[in-house]
């Protein structure tokens, strides 16, 4: 397989500029319309590294919008009918950021991360060793790291600023923020979401051990799923064939960074080291094989 040319960054100037995330760049198109741009930049311990994963932005855009089709039967999404000809000026620009650009409608951006867990792993199983509970939701005794959960659990958090920490929330302060009727929407949609998906993808020989969704709503109060959805970058993709409770399975995203980076004498704040090419290039190879297995 052809690996694709890098990209750093958007540098569309003919729209202005609304956003520059970890990895997204976001356009303003008109009143109803914004233009995201997945980039192929990392970021590892809240620090964006200098050095491009070869391909991943458009891993991340193919899956999401694999996700947003398979699962607009559940819910409404962020894609519009416009095309990337449409907006822009450049042909150069249409084809340098065809498969990684999207035009999106402008929806009011819920102030939740909506996060489901259908694993005792990562900051969780910290928290059940330390309490016997995940996010204070009292779970069985005796369950090890990784063990599947008896049913998937809903354990929202705040959406922190940039270079913040995001917070977990419970479920009451959850109605708090949005009301008990838009908590509940959120919380059941986001259960049943992760459950469609979760069947589909072990089907697929992935497990999807937790995963982060983010809302939205029109004008009219509907509610949409936007951002990126059940990518390696917002899940936990286990290999289903290398599944073992009680240990801490290997995940198709950046972990092979994050080990890398942990035997660096680096104090982990900017300016991130650079990555050997090696390390990018085994790193872009999970993220591809996690989207063959799940699209193809």
């Amino acid at each position: 397989m052809t690996i694709p040319a890098s990209l750093l960054d958007a540098d569309i100037n003919s729209l202005p500029l609304i956003h520059k995330g970890k990895v997204r760049d976001i356009y303003d198109i008109d009143d109803k319309h914004m233009l995201i741009v997945t980039t192929d930049r990392l970021s590892a311990f809240d620090v964006i590294l200098p050095d491009p994963i070869p391909g991943k932005g458009i891993v991340l855009n193919e899956v999401s919008n694999f996700w947003f089709e398979k699962l607009a039967n559940l819910i409404p999404n962020q894609l519009s009918k416009l095309t990337l000809n449409q907006v822009l000026d450049s042909e150069q620009d249409c084809q340098r950021l065809e498969k990684r650009g999207i035009i999106v409608k402008k929806l009011k951006p819920l102030p939740i991360e909506a996060i489901v867990r259908g694993y005792l792993i990562g900051s969780g199983w910290k928290d059940y060793q330390k309490t016997g509970q995940v996010c204070g939701i009292q779970l069985a005794e005796n369950l090890q790291q990784a063990s599947q959960l008896p049913e998937p659990i809903f354990t929202p958090s705040t959406k922190a600023a940039v270079g913040d920490h995001d917070e977990n929330i419970s479920y009451e302060e959850t109605v708090e923020l949005l009301g008990e009727d838009l908590a509940k929407q959120v919380r059941d949609i986001s259960l049943a979401l992760y459950t469609t998906a979760a069947k589909y993808a072990l089907e697929r020989n992935i497990i999807i051990a937790d995963t982060k969704f983010e809302f939205g709503l029109d004008d009219d109060g509907v509610l949409h799923l936007i951002d990126e959805v059940l990518t390696p970058d917002s899940s936990r993709f286990w290999d289903a064939k290398e599944y073992k409770v009680g240990t801490s399975p290997a995940s198709f995203d950046k972990q092979i960074v994050r080990d890398y980076l942990e035997t660096l004498d680096w104090d982990k704040t900017n300016p991130g080291p650079a990555l050997p090419s090696e390390i990018s290039n085994k790193t872009a190879a999970k993220y591809r094989e996690a989207q063959a297995l799940l699209t193809e």
